[in-house]
């Protein structure tokens, strides 16, 4: 397992650089500048911003002076906000998008997990027409629907809870961002559960088990389900990493200073660093994710576990 885990974390090095290099030269390439605006620089001020982030050198000695200060920790500063490093910003926003992503996640696991089992327990039944009807919609409807119709319904209709706003630490600001996030990842997770575990309901162990006369609960909670659960679970890792790197359309309809917000914004306005620093993090999030995933398989299933 340690070798494993070495071996992943060696090859997790030339992942990440291949990511920032093909990131870091896409920008470069899209049209445009940090410092283009509606209002045109004199030709001094645009070369004197230029020269103070080292925008005026060939681009691979840009690209090699971002990999230096990158060995180093450091990501370089903000182009758009003035005196803060990229470092700063994501410290900022980090906290928002894991509180988010992670309530998403744990939501998801619950409601997603519930309803697959249900749907699986009586396929082609009432019930599982009606849940795997709701999951189809779930899956369909996008978040910047969603989010809208909650605050319409939930905020400004009945009053029960506050339209945006961001207040760390608070259930009422969390709820409704909350699930907006989660409802698509319910609908994934509820099906592909369902699909499994009648997958795993109809093998012969599971027929040896009823033989033996064991109550359905225990067939479905202590047998057929962890082997189950491995499609999920490969589907939670990239999933995980999305949640908490944040939704830009569910934070902008509720107002949250999350790194999605930062990652469009910076797209738009040609931040080179700050884009960099948010598809590393989001690379980092995937690849740690994954790592975790392989180990969850070593747990649910001992086939599986790396020698």
């Amino acid at each position: 397992m340690i070798a494993f885990a070495l071996r992943r974390l060696l090859s997790a090095v030339p992942t990440l650089f291949v990511l920032v290099t093909l990131a870091f030269f896409l920008m470069r390439a899209a049209p445009g500048g940090p410092f283009d605006g509606e209002r045109t620089l004199p030709p001094q001020i645009e070369a004197a911003l230029a020269a103070e982030y080292h925008l005026d050198e060939p681009l691979w000695r840009q690209y090699l002076r971002y990999l230096g200060g990158l060995a180093r920790g450091d990501l370089g500063p903000s182009f758009q906000y003035e005196g803060y490093r990229v470092g700063e910003l994501i410290a900022a926003a980090l906290p928002a998008s894991l509180s988010l992503g992670a309530g998403a996640l744990l939501l998801a696991l619950v409601a997603g997990g519930a309803i697959g089992i249900v749907c699986a327990r009586r396929p082609d039944g009432a019930l599982d027409r009606v849940l795997g009807t709701l999951a189809l919609l779930g899956v369909s409807v996008p978040n910047y629907v969603v989010a809208p119709l909650l605050v319409l319904l939930f905020a400004i209709g009945l009053g029960w809870l506050p339209a945006g706003g961001w207040r760390p630490g608070t259930l009422a600001d969390m709820l409704l961002p909350t699930v907006a996030l989660a409802l698509p990842q319910i609908a994934y997770v509820a099906r592909l559960l369902r699909g499994s575990l009648i997958e795993a309901l109809a093998a012969p162990y599971v027929r040896t088990a009823r033989a033996k006369g064991l109550p359905e609960r225990t067939i479905v909670f202590r047998h057929a389900l962890r082997p189950a659960l491995l499609p999920v679970i490969s589907h939670l890792g990239p999933a995980a990493a999305g949640l908490i790197t944040g939704s830009v359309v569910v934070e902008q309809v509720f107002n949250i200073p999350g790194l999605g917000r930062y990652f469009v914004q910076a797209a738009l306005n040609r931040d080179y660093t700050l884009v960099l620093g948010v598809v590393l993090l989001y690379g980092t999030l995937i690849v740690a994710l994954n790592f975790v995933v392989d180990l969850l398989y070593g747990a649910l299933d001992p086939r599986l576990r790396p020698a």
